[in-house]
């Protein structure tokens, strides 16, 4: 299994994406092999990352990532400080002028419009942390005090939410707002550790 991304420009959204995917693959004993593309975004079906490459088969958009997902969109793209000083000098990295200017913004446009779409458009940042508050105590109260949210055995959803609670802990943005509200509970913080110590860390050093 190859999972597919940009490495040089990817955005928090993107990169908890992968990152949950490698971990699902991880946890279901098969090999992993990250490729980085610069145009990853056109080599995939659906134009979005990460997909996998299988033989000759190529799967994109691996699972419904909602609540966090449309967080950290808002964040990238429609916090103003995010967008100018992270998200738009990251996604247009490759390119060269004017090229970087035009598909950074077009980008940013893009992602407002469909946050303007889904209702998300007219939200504060206060708004949008809340939200991922409300997202990480439901998190926190089915993880309760078990290693994984089914008990014993990682699944899915686990691998789904570490790699979107991971991607925030350990992404730099303007403000640590957003990793602050994980912060506050304990459990999430051992659930991401635990499998990132059982599943990324290298056994043979």
């Amino acid at each position: 299994f190859a999972v597919v991304f940009a490495e040089d420009q990817i955005l928090l959204s993107d990169c908890a994406s992968s990152l949950a995917v490698q971990a699902y693959l991880r946890m279901c004993g098969l090999p992993v092999q990250v490729v980085c593309r610069v145009n990853a975004e056109y080599m995939s079906p659906s134009g979005k990352i990460p997909f996998i490459h299988v033989g000759n088969q190529v799967v994109s958009e691996l699972g419904p990532i909602v609540q966090f997902t449309k967080a950290k969109l808002y964040i990238q793209w429609c916090d103003d400080a995010t967008a100018a000083e992270i998200s738009r000098p990251r996604y247009s990295s490759p390119y060269s002028w004017p090229l970087n200017k035009i598909l950074a913004y077009q980008k940013q446009w893009e992602v407002r419009r469909k946050m303007n779409a889904i209702g998300w458009g007219g939200k504060t940042l206060e708004q949008v942390y809340e939200d991922v508050s409300q997202c990480c105590q439901a998190l926190s109260q089915r993880l309760g005090t078990q290693p994984y949210f089914f008990n014993k055995q990682p699944t899915e959803l686990d691998a789904l939410v570490f790699g979107h609670l991971f991607t925030i802990l350990t992404t730099r943005l303007t403000s640590t707002e957003l990793a602050e509200r994980i912060k506050s509970y304990s459990n999430l913080l051992s659930f991401c550790r635990r499998i990132e110590q059982t599943y990324f860390e290298d056994k043979s050093s």
